[in-house]
């Protein structure tokens, strides 16, 4: 078969392959299909540490098929080291960074015919799905995978409540957490990292089975050397990735994101990577499949016994998807040339505590829902699945922080308490910018039981209790978010998909009358992401 060197003109070609050759590729290698290797490999990133050992079975099953591999590398960030102070702001942004570091390296040499990604974590995946979209080459995600847990997820959780009480010193919370953490790989609770393997698999790009294989374990290994060799034969039937990418499989993926109560950072990620596709993907579509698609697997932290190392003994993401059958396309294309229907055949459930049937749910709605009101026109969000019930419903007065930092003042100065909805605003996208996780936020408040966090920043997977996100517009965009006073009442509706700011429309006109947004000092490139970036509610994705 012609590769895409064939097409180059001659001379070009030429000068191109004695560049090739300078490298170190054999001339006599580049009449195959040359497939680019695309690593997120780095020495920071627990979930990216071993990826260079991974790159290299994948290279042999390129080589085995008849391709010839070349590896190029883009940058990661671990959203747990980028936790808790500035560094988060650059989390969001990275994602667009990599699907752009991506896009370049592929179209400026204009030499590769098909594409192996290799990542794993929270902005990392969905910027290479956002990238295999753009470019639209045959395509296979190869997964990081994820680490054993030694401990439960509960006993971790616990450790950190000494820590934050004061009952365990730094050493001690260092040590439990390595028993949680101990190796390379994802970590192990239903985070975004996780998420987004698993949806990877889920949208066809990935092999099955493969989400959340135990990290440099030998099926690791195969299963790299297998989606190399089967970019080679993706390379040859010409199956490209929005061949995969259709709106029947984004609809596949948020199934399974509602089935197991994945991260909510997927309805940002979905959203950019449809885009790339052609594809509009509103938050309207993530509620209107929740009210449909029951939440059938808890893994912390929907219940913190659990872990996605237990989902994978279940059957993974094949059996979660063969349980999902009536509710999900089967006849949708995937990486293996065949129909998701096809690939999940013989899946069988090993585990029902694990996987529940699907008219024996845990909850009948999804793990996701998208409230609206005069709070948030455009939607926000909040994993119900780790919503305790007594807390589906709370209608309580505000306490307003304009940053994190102001909230972890007051809650050091001992000025928070029950019975109240914590406000932390302006740090959305454009507002923070680059749109935080509060993580740590929800950690502090996970220590009291009747009270709620609304905000315009994002969540960690790993997130539970009342705590609605993602509010757009944003404060820094004029949202009513921003008009919000000290003591004004906030009414929460789960059930009935409401968040309301019970202050009259005249009130509000004349607050509005009054705003002046607040506006943060902020590097050149978030301040740049903060001018191109669209709301939450539409992925947060850049606009230019």
């Amino acid at each position: 078969m012609k590769n895409h060197l064939s097409e180059i003109k001659p001379y070009t070609r030429a000068i191109l392959k004695g560049h090739l050759c300078s490298s170190g590729v054999p001339y006599d290698m580049m009449d195959r299909p040359i497939i680019a290797i695309a690593n997120s490999w780095n020495e920071i990133v627990p979930g990216h540490v071993h990826l260079r050992e991974v790159a290299e079975y994948v290279k042999k099953g390129v080589l085995e098929a008849g391709g010839y591999p070349l590896e190029f590398n883009t940058i990661a960030v671990c959203d747990g080291i980028a936790q808790g102070h500035d560094g988060m702001k650059y989390s969001l942004p990275s994602r667009d960074t990599v699907a752009d570091s991506v896009e370049i390296m592929i179209r400026a040499h204009e030499i590769f015919d098909g594409m192996v990604m290799l990542s794993s974590c929270d902005k990392i995946v969905p910027g290479m799905l956002m990238s295999a979209a753009r470019l639209n080459l045959p395509s296979v995600v190869v997964l990081g995978g994820v680490m054993p847990n030694y401990i439960k997820p509960k006993e971790s959780k616990a450790a950190r409540q000494q820590f934050l009480s004061g009952d365990l010193d730094e050493k001690g919370l260092v040590s439990v957490t390595q028993k949680y953490y101990p190796c390379a790989g994802v970590c192990p609770f239903l985070g975004t990292a996780n998420t987004m393997q698993g949806l990877s698999e889920a949208l066809g790009l990935a092999l099955p089975g493969t989400s959340w294989m135990r990290a440099l374990s030998d099926e690791q290994f195969e299963a790299a050397k297998a989606a190399g060799r089967q970019a080679v034969e993706l390379v040859k039937k010409n199956i490209r990735a929005r061949d995969i990418l259709t709106k029947e499989a984004f609809e596949n993926a948020i199934s399974v994101l509602l089935a197991m109560g994945g991260s909510l950072n997927a309805c940002l990620h979905l959203p950019a990577i449809a885009r790339e596709a052609g594809i509009e993907l509103p938050l309207d579509t993530f509620d209107r499949i929740s009210r449909k698609v029951p939440f059938i697997a808890a893994v912390t932290p929907n219940n913190n016994n659990f872990t996605t190392n237990d989902l994978q003994q279940a059957g993974g993401i094949p059996a979660l998807m063969k349980e999902l059958s009536p509710l999900i396309h089967l006849d949708s294309l995937t990486v293996t040339g065949q129909t998701a229907g096809e690939n999940i055949a013989e899946a069988k459930v090993h585990d029902r505590e694990m996987i529940h049937p699907l008219n024996q749910p845990i909850e009948l709605e999804g793990g996701i829902a998208v409230l609206k009101g005069n709070l948030a026109e455009q939607g926000a969000l909040i994993k119900q699945s780790a919503v305790p019930e007594d807390l589906m419903q709370l209608t309580a007065p505000a306490m307003v922080f304009n940053s994190e930092e102001q909230f972890q003042e007051a809650y050091n100065a001992g000025k928070i308490s029950e019975n109240h909805v914590v406000v932390i605003r302006y740090e959305g996208p454009k507002g923070g910018p680059g749109m935080r996780e509060l993580h740590r936020c929800t950690e502090i408040l996970s220590r009291f039981k009747n009270i709620a966090l609304i905000t315009d920043g994002r969540f960690s997977g790993a997130s539970a209790g009342l705590s609605i996100g993602y509010m757009s517009p944003e404060a820094a965009e004029g949202g009513t978010l921003a008009l919000v006073e000290d003591g004004d009442m906030i009414s929460i509706n789960v059930p009935d998909r409401s968040i309301e700011l019970e202050v009259s429309e005249n009130e509000l006109s004349e607050r509005r009358e009054k705003l002046n947004t607040i506006k943060r000092e902020a590097s050149k490139f978030l301040k740049l992401y903060a001018e191109s970036t669209a709301s939450a509610a539409h992925g947060a994705v850049r606009m230019v």
